[in-house]
């Protein structure tokens, strides 16, 4: 059985199949030698998806994991078109737009970034989680290190999606700014951008320091968007000059809101 279960376990290695799948040979059962296979292949199969999500999830970097039935929807504001569903079904990105969530702190816009995040790497869909300030960091000291492309190439351009937490919570240097910018700018309409903040647009320029560059940056995330609002003041949500813009943008779009 020893002899059988390492002659398996040299053969898996040779095909490349994963080394457990010798030890699931000998337990496996099939009425027949094809349903045999068959059971055997799907367990690899079943195996290297389960290998592959945890890939995802380690490499997105969440700073913690949620169960889609553990969030509360009933006061959020969604725009036509889009819901909890569509938001995890990712819709958005297949439609190649944005995601921008704004309201205040403590409302759920992390945890439902995170959830979108999740069913993404469900769906083999690469994600990159960061907090607005520590992605300016890091950015920062690759440049002063010489190792800029080096991270943007091993570990932003990987991702698909891009989740933006805590944007304008604190300001950030002009060189983090700068840096921020030319990213965002880089992967315009090539990745779905989903920004977390607590801003109006009319207050980014206090958080970026430079105003045509926070224009700039504005008219490229909300060029193709779903802006999702939370609970808190209604009114001042609905008054505000993000709502404004997106509502000037859809109506450019021909999209009634």
């Amino acid at each position: 059985m020893d002899e059988m279960r390492e002659h398996l376990a040299a053969s898996c290695k040779k095909l490349r199949l994963s080394a457990s799948l010798a030890g699931r040979a000998m337990t496996m059962e099939g009425e027949t030698h094809q349903v045999y296979l068959q059971n055997l292949l799907d367990s690899e199969i079943a195996n290297r998806d389960a290998a592959r999500l945890s890939r995802n999830l380690n490499a997105a970097g969440f700073p913690c994991r949620y169960n889609r039935t553990q969030y509360r929807t009933d006061e959020i504001e969604f725009p036509d078109g889009v819901s909890f569903d569509s938001l995890l079904n990712l819709d958005f990105f297949h439609s190649g737009k944005n995601v921008i969530m704004y309201g205040g702190t403590g409302t759920g816009k992390t945890m439902l970034s995170i959830l979108i995040g999740i069913a993404a790497c469900q769906e083999n869909v690469p994600v990159r989680f960061f907090r607005a300030a520590a992605l300016v960091n890091l950015l920062a000291e690759h440049k002063k290190a010489g190792s800029l492309s080096w991270f943007k190439q091993k570990k932003l351009n990987p991702a698909k999606i891009l989740i933006l937490d805590e944007f304008g919570y604190v300001p950030y240097d002009r060189v983090g700014s700068e840096l921020l910018f030319d990213y965002l700018s880089e992967i315009h309409e090539q990745k779905s951008v989903i920004l977390n903040t607590n801003l109006e647009f009319s207050q980014w320029v206090n958080v970026l320091y430079d105003k045509r560059m926070t224009t700039a940056l504005i008219g490229r995330l909300i060029q193709h968007v779903e802006l999702i609002l939370f609970p808190g003041e209604n009114n001042r949500l609905r008054e505000s000059s993000i709502n404004q813009a997106f509502a000037r943008t859809n109506s450019r779009q021909g999209v009634s809101v």
